[in-house]
């Protein structure tokens, strides 16, 4: 399967294995590994391949399930969830205000830059 290829996980890293397969999944169904509908590795396949405990694997999956984005047909496997992908550009989209917006708007008023001249800089860096 094309996504399990790509999938590299940090066992030293300070992000939990479980959460490292989560997020690995979101991106590959995010930038188009797997599309709607579209199976996912399985649990089995991705902890015989990276050496990771079953369990581990699925603790990463059911997070995808509880977000919606993949959902499990009985005696199949797992499966993109329809709307998966508008789903996590919708939330990154407010994660992206959250974590950079909101501080980029702060800094500004701090700077005494107006929502105009902001604008204008926004532009000038988006044309760049």
């Amino acid at each position: 399967m094309i996504g399990l290829k790509n999938m590299k996980f940090k066992f030293n890293d300070t992000d939990p294995i479980y959460l490292q397969v989560a997020n690995q999944i979101e991106d590959a169904i995010f930038n188009g590994s797997f599309l709607e509908e579209e199976q996912i590795p399985s649990t089995t396949e991705i902890s015989k391949n990276f050496h990771i405990n079953p369990a581990t694997v699925l603790k990463g999956m059911n997070i995808l399930v509880n977000k919606s984005l993949i959902y499990k047909k009985r005696g199949l496997g797992m499966f993109v969830s329809k709307g998966a992908r508008e789903i996590i550009i919708e939330h990154r989209k407010e994660l992206f205000y959250d974590q950079f917006v909101t501080d980029f708007v702060r800094e500004a008023k701090n700077l005494h830059i107006s929502e105009a001249n902001l604008l204008d800089l926004i532009k000038r860096g988006y044309n760049k």
